[in-house]
């Protein structure tokens, strides 16, 4: 009992150690030049950015300074966040599992950064690249305590591209500011960025985290400091239209069967931290295909959902924006029901409305219909 005592307490004041440890900083400067995303850094503005860099190893070891160092730098204008990545490495020889966007695991090299612009904990945007230019991004949810929590099917405009050099490579981002939310006047965000070295068999952070916490927890997080403040958060209506035509004949009967269905999906920013989808007729087939999985027990999977209308705030329908372990919705049934022999058929969906959001720093609502 009194190895476990001791066990305890000293896991409990090395967290308080990680916790309290300086905040890390830079600022990011305003600028009126143009970036071209090519992943070459031969821009001599690059020069005026500060760097965010010293990072620290997160795996094998978290309490030392990474082996193979990163530096980040950010600049902004009134559209547009642009990032600068050097990476150093011992070689070229980096592991990529397929040239598919929005990779994700821990055997292939990656970078990754993570953005907290309501300062909440709570939510935050990903946007990441690997050595070979192939982009991700995706949602993290209930403050990233969860691998549930991490969401790759949230799809939104960027450009990033990457460039190989010896002994290291580097990566451009340009971010519009119409594909995150944020407050109106904000100063300040919460950062954090996270590096897959397979080479080194290392993985890195730029603020340190304790390996008994997922590397994209928000609990763990850097600021970085905006020169000027920032506008209000102008995410641009969205409209995505689809069209379904199916002809078959039987020849047997000699019957035929000919159909055209047509409907979309319409994306509306409410304020800046508010989002209404709205989808007409919609076509709620498979937009992906979902990872095989053998089930063997008396309950049924739930996978993930992938479809766009339902990925913004999807944690505040799946959990009540809380980690919990009961799922009290899940979006993949709806479209889904069963005639009296117990056969799956389709439900007909004419419509649907969803609004999600930030109220104020501690209110987030969700309403669906």
């Amino acid at each position: 009992m009194k190895k476990v005592s001791l066990s305890f307490i000293f896991s409990f004041f090395s967290l308080i150690i990680f916790c309290q440890e300086e905040v890390k900083s830079f600022t990011v400067k305003y600028i009126e030049e143009s970036i071209i995303a090519d992943g070459a850094l031969d821009e001599p503005i690059w020069e005026f950015a500060e760097s965010a860099n010293e990072f620290w190893e997160y795996f094998p070891l978290d309490s030392i300074q990474a082996r193979e160092q990163s530096e980040i730098k950010m600049l902004y204008d009134d559209k547009n966040l642009y990032i600068a990545i050097k990476a150093s490495s011992v070689g070229k020889n980096y592991s990529l599992q397929s040239l598919k966007r929005d990779f994700r695991g821990s055997g292939s090299d990656s970078f990754s950064l993570v953005f907290d612009t309501f300062n909440d904990g709570t939510n935050a945007f990903l946007f990441g690249i690997n050595p070979y230019g192939v982009r991700r991004e995706a949602l993290i949810s209930n403050g990233g305590g969860d691998r549930r929590d991490f969401n790759l099917s949230w799809d939104v405009k960027w450009k990033g591209d990457a460039k190989m050099y010896d002994g290291y490579f580097t990566a451009e981002m340009i971010i519009p500011f119409t594909s995150l939310k944020f407050e109106e006047g904000s100063t300040k965000w919460r950062f954090n960025s996270y590096r897959v070295d397979t080479q080194s068999n290392e993985r890195s952070t730029w603020t340190r985290i304790p390996q008994n916490q997922l590397i994209y927890n928000l609990a763990f997080m850097g600021d970085m400091i905006f020169e000027k403040p920032l506008g209000k958060s102008r995410t641009p209506l969205a409209i995505i239209p689809y069209i379904n035509t199916l002809s078959q004949k039987d020849f047997t009967n000699n019957e035929s069967l000919n159909d055209f269905n047509f409907g979309g999906d319409v994306k509306v920013s409410v304020g800046n931290s508010l989002n209404l989808d709205i989808t007409v007729n919609p076509d709620f087939s498979q937009v992906e295909a979902d990872d095989q999985v053998t089930n063997l027990t008396r309950f049924e999977v739930s996978l993930p959902e992938k479809r766009q209308f339902f990925i913004d705030n999807n944690d505040l329908f799946a959990g009540f924006g809380d980690q919990r372990d009961a799922n009290p919705f899940f979006s993949r049934r709806i479209g889904i029901a069963e005639d009296t022999a117990g056969n799956t058929i389709e439900n007909k969906i004419i419509g649907g409305i969803r609004l999600s959001g930030k109220i104020t720093k501690d209110l987030r609502v969700g309403l669906l219909n």
